[in-house]
């Protein structure tokens, strides 16, 4: 399907917060504190038409961002954006266990508040290991069962109080937090690795950078990094760069050795041959222009920053090594790498890139210096570093022995080797920052497996506690469930239900005709308001009727809305859908679809020429205030256009105005019709499928779960009504700026598989999104 562009949702300006959790003060003091000034975080995403079907990696992306930020390496999705991240108040997942895209629609009524408030909607393609897939691999987490243990994940990885006076970090810094000054090398600690020291004999000719300003706790922070290529003098620098303590690049330069290169070290360093032809920039060029910039109470944070001033032929007086920060024993250093990935939840130094990347290695050095002063060493020891590293070198001999195996060999084992872990859980990165997640609901939250736990817990005690517990925590997940009785084995009979109600909604049955009436001259007109699946001629009545189903909603609404009392084909016809119990609420549907929260500016035109590109579409009607994007569907499966477009507006007015205007518009010698959109995001899709989907089941063992079915349909449109209320009295209690997504994960089981649904959404002051 061809798109005008993207769809941003970002209309109306969020509100200021109203009070402020203990657990969000430290944004103000590290300087993120709301003003009135700043911008509120929004959320803005290309959910329209078939751009509306998401991975699970790719809502692990925005949930891992939204969560961490920028900071811990976690990068804005691809499908949506969160503008002004930083100012979130928190994250609230509410998942809906065992219930999918299905649901949502066949008690689409009972789901009022949802269809009302949460604007942005995907499909969310099924998971068999669905907590997995939506925050990562490797947590130990489970849902609490006490109130003082509501807001901690209890990870068993991680040590005791008592155990942690072994580990080298809390023997050589002690427990509580310190300032920056507290993990500056000392001269003594200097002249021991190695550092280049004013004054020492072998330092003659370096250059002193001249920082003598006395260091507080307050001074700048600086990243550096270099790398250096192999000369006949020794090592020296072909890259360096450094970067401020916001992460910002200040220098990023390429330097021609002085001496004859006998080795470029290209695989590590990235430096070519070719790359430094051009290179006119010499040492001293970058010693005078970093004297420069560092300011007088500059601190130098590297991994074995040594190595680098040695190269750089400049003496500091204030550094902090992360190598000898993150302290091991027996005088061992962990890499750089490792804890990047560890720490950070970074990927650095891939093995896709040729060689290193100094400023990245700079600005994660540095990242690194600041969780270990922000964060204290008690927090950094509860990281278990050394367990860690195990682990990975566990998994990597294990994958390696696997590699060098024949496949038959590796089908064997596979469950007996541990497990790659290729996607981490970014909930430990929110522990190890003082973030503790609060997890609840009936069934297990740990990655591993939904462990079926405190059956006994309601709904409406699940809700109580996040009442009360949420708003302590900057990342949350509630999950509410139908409950134990309502089992998978009945989606076959609901899919059923939602098939059949959908084929009947699509439908309209036009007449009565003259014999010998001109059935092209019926196509014809009703194929004007909409793409036609399917045309047959009636012959059980006194006179014929034709049954037209359509392959949208807004179709078969504008047949019945234009044509009833119209004359066709020579006839004065009457145009009505089905009349069947299912059908009997279809005009309250109909409204509900309208006044949806995601059709809002969005409306449906129809008459088209097929033949219309998305260019030839949007010259047309490039003259309509405010259009922003433009949907023109096609056959999901032949891939050809249909004869009907979908435009979003950016006010609800102007689409109202387009209305007007493209109503009796001709185009191309085409007489357009049009009206307000039912179904012109994730659901166009969603019925598509549905519509083209197989709709033959077992017989009587079909009928006998209808029936089933249907004894328990009131009962269960009243928990869905009142599990509605509950979403809606946990979403008005959030603080505002906290992004609410809520996720029916879909089924994947033996009894068949149904898609997912999401909806997401950046409270505001009015209680709705901001968008």
């Amino acid at each position: 399907m061809a798109k005008a562009g993207c769809l941003n949702g970002c209309r109306r300006p969020a509100g200021e917060g109203a009070g402020e959790p203990a657990a969000r003060k430290r944004r103000k003091a590290d300087g993120g504190g709301r003003g009135p000034e700043e911008k509120s975080p929004r959320l803005s995403a290309a959910l329209f038409g078939e751009d509306c079907e998401i991975s699970h990696d790719q809502l692990y992306e925005l949930l891992k961002y939204a969560a961490l930020g920028k900071r811990h390496n976690a990068a804005q999705p691809s499908w949506c954006r969160i503008s002004h991240q930083s100012h979130l108040a928190g994250v609230v997942v509410i998942v809906l266990h065992e219930m999918c895209q299905l649901h949502f629609y066949k008690f689409y009524l009972q789901f009022k508040h949802l269809r009302r408030v949460f604007q942005h909607r995907f499909i969310l393609t099924p998971s068999t290991n669905f907590f997995t897939s939506l925050y990562g691999e490797g947590a130990n987490l489970k849902p609490q069962n006490t109130a003082q243990d509501l807001t901690s994940t209890g990870s068993e990885c991680i040590p005791k109080n008592s155990d942690l006076q072994c580990d080298p970090i809390i023997r050589k810094y002690g427990i509580k937090p310190q300032g920056l000054t507290s993990y500056i090398l000392t001269l003594e600690e200097q002249r021991k690795n190695d550092y280049p020291i004013k004054g020492s004999p072998g330092c003659k000719g370096y250059i002193y950078t001249e920082c003598d300003q006395q260091r507080t706790d307050s001074s700048p922070l600086f990243g550096l990094d270099c790398e250096m290529c192999l000369t006949e003098k020794g090592n020296e620098v072909t890259r360096v760069s450094l970067v401020d303590a916001q992460g910002q690049c200040l220098l990023d330069e390429l330097v021609k050795p002085e001496s004859r290169v006998m080795n470029y070290l290209t695989r590590f360093s990235g430096v070519t041959k070719k790359m430094l032809l051009p290179v006119k920039t010499r040492l001293s060029d970058i010693q005078t222009r970093l004297k420069e910039m560092l300011p007088h109470d500059a601190v130098l944070v590297g991994h074995s920053l040594n190595a680098d001033l040695q190269a750089l032929e400049m003496i500091h007086p204030s550094v902090i090594d992360t190598s000898l920060l993150f302290a091991r024993n027996e005088g061992r250093r962990f890499k750089l790498k490792f804890l990047a990935k560890a720490v950070l939840g970074k990927e650095i130094q891939c093995e896709q890139k040729l060689g290193h990347d100094p400023a990245e290695d700079a600005r994660a050095a540095l990242e690194l210096a600041q969780f270990f002063i922000e964060q204290g060493p008690a927090k950094v020891a509860e990281l278990n570093l050394e367990m860690l590293l195990t682990t990975e070198k566990l998994a990597e001999d294990s994958q390696n022995k696997a590699a060098l195996q024949p496949q038959g060999c590796r089908v064997q084992k596979q469950l007996n080797e541990p497990p790659h872990l290729s996607k981490p859980c970014f909930l430990d990165c929110l522990q190890v920052t003082g973030q503790k997640p609060v997890l609840l609901g009936r069934q297990g939250l740990d990655s591993s497996d939904l462990c079926q736990s405190n059956l006994s817990t309601s709904n409406k005690q699940i809700l109580q506690r996040a009442l009360e517990d949420v708003p302590l925590s900057t990342f949350s997940i509630i999950q509410f469930s139908l409950g134990p009785e309502y089992i998978a084995s009945h989606l076959l009979a609901l899919c059923e239900q939602v098939r059949s109600k959908l084929a009947d909604m699509l439908t309209v049955y036009a007449g009565p005709f003259e014999e010998g009436f001109c059935l092209h001259s019926v196509k014809k007109e009703f194929g004007r308001c909409g793409p036609i699946q399917s045309l047959a001629v009636v012959t059980e009545t006194y006179k014929p009727y034709v049954c037209i189903q359509y392959e949208v909603l807004e179709a078969a609404q504008l047949a019945v809305e234009s044509l009833n009392g119209a004359e066709v084909a020579g006839s004065c016809i009457k145009v009505q859908r089905p009349v069947t119990a299912a059908m009997l609420d279809c005009d309250d549907l109909i409204k509900e679809l309208e006044l949806d929260v995601e059709n809002e500016g969005v409306i449906y035109v129809a008459g088209l020429k097929k033949s219309l590109t998305e260019r030839d579409l949007q010259e047309e009607f490039s003259q309509l205030k405010d259009l922003e994007t433009l949907f023109l569907p096609k056959d999901l499966q032949s891939g050809k256009h249909r004869n009907c477009c979908f435009l979003k507006f950016q006010e609800s007015q102007s689409a109202a105005d387009a209305l007007e205007v493209i109503n009796g518009w001709t185009v191309k010698g085409r007489k357009l019709r049009s009206r307000n959109a039912l179904a012109s995001g994730h659901l166009w899709r969603w019925i598509w499928q549905m519509n083209h989907s197989n709709g033959k089941q077992g017989g009587h063992i079909l009928y006998e779960k209808m029936e089933q079915l249907s004894d328990s349909e009131q009962d269960l449109r009243k928990k869905v009504k009142k599990l509605d209320h509950h979403i809606k009295k946990l979403y008005r209690s959030l603080q505002n700026n906290t992004l609410c997504v809520v996720l029916f994960p879909g089924v994947n089981s033996r009894h068949g598989a149904q898609p997912g649904l999401g909806l997401m959404a950046v409270k505001d002051d009015g209680g709705r999104s901001a968008h």
